[in-house]
């Protein structure tokens, strides 16, 4: 395994196999001296296009707890502000030797197409409104550790699906693991041929979020991307809010055991009120804390390997 870029080029094996590291990478983050020595001599670039907290942040951090060597770089920090094309560019890094790249960029399938450009390993870390295989780990894991096997779970992805990155690598995910997922969203929000998608894959699509919402174990809610919008999708946010937000109203219509998630960034009091983010029963957290771990175990699985572990 030497890149990253979907989870389709996992098979259900490797995902388990990535979940079950990420289970030993959890526990240095309870240890006062967070540092193992397995990536000692690595060279990883955090190479970010797009904005982001989480997701740049846990890989700077897995990074250093594997005493890598982490250099974070934007596209305006770089010569892509001056003309460079991206080709030119990441050729410039890939001839210093470095051994990874970690790419964040607004168009889809650009880490694929740099992957045939470098000899260094790639990670998507977000591409476009295509994947972002990490995040799908990270939730998958949060769910494990919550729930137990995943098979036979029912999964609720709900919210703005049409922009939605992170559906599309969940999807990918929960389905290998034997999950039953359910997605829902206003006709505005689903994907274009969702429902032949659907028939071929295996899940199941719902317009009516009250309908859904007492038969899962777990929801997902995704974040509103209206960076990405060009049009009108919905006539405001509060009607929004009242159709397919994750209302106190509707934290009563979960079964006592289901939990909530959020990939974040969270908009608070649009698709997930502050009561449900807030509740006992949110990961929310859980998956910020998990996604060090998760790509922790991504690295190792990249740039390290069993045989190489110290």
């Amino acid at each position: 395994m030497k890149h990253l870029l979907s989870i389709a080029d996992l098979d259900p094996q490797e995902i388990t196999s990535i979940l079950d590291t990420a289970v030993s990478m959890h526990e240095v983050q309870d240890r006062q001296v967070k540092k193992l020595p397995t990536l000692r001599g690595r060279t990883i670039i955090n190479f970010f296009f797009e904005d982001s907290t989480r997701t740049r942040a846990s890989f700077e951090i897995a990074g250093k707890w594997m005493s890598a060597d982490t250099i974070n770089l934007t596209g305006k920090g770089t010569s892509v502000s001056k003309g460079e094309s991206l080709r030119d560019t990441v050729l410039t890094i890939d001839a210093m030797g470095v051994d990874m790249m970690i790419i964040r960029h607004p168009a889809s399938g650009a880490p694929a197409q740099i992957a045939d450009w470098v000899d260094c390993s790639i990670v998507n870390a977000g591409d476009g409104t295509h994947e972002h295989p990490s995040q799908a780990l990270l939730d998958a894991y949060t769910l494990r550790r919550a729930l137990g096997d995943l098979a036979g779970r029912h999964v609720a992805i709900v919210g703005d699906l049409t922009h939605s990155r992170v559906l599309r690598s969940n999807l990918l995910c929960l389905r290998a693991l034997g999950a039953h997922v359910t997605l829902v969203a206003p006709p505005t929000l689903m994907p274009s041929g969702v429902t032949s998608w659907a028939a071929a894959d295996g899940f199941d699509v719902s317009y009516d979020l009250d309908d859904v919402l007492p038969r899962v174990d777990a929801v997902m809610m995704l974040r509103v991307q209206r960076e990405r919008m060009s049009g009108g999708y919905f006539p405001t946010a509060r009607e929004y809010a009242v159709t397919y937000g994750l209302t106190p109203r509707r934290l009563g219509l979960l079964q006592d055991h289901a939990v909530i998630c959020h990939p974040g960034p969270m908009n608070r009091g649009l698709e997930i009120s502050a009561d449900a983010a807030d509740a006992a029963r949110s990961l929310v957290l859980d998956q910020v804390s998990a996604g060090v771990a998760v790509r922790m175990s991504i690295l190792y699985h990249l740039l390290a390997g069993e045989g190489d572990a110290q």
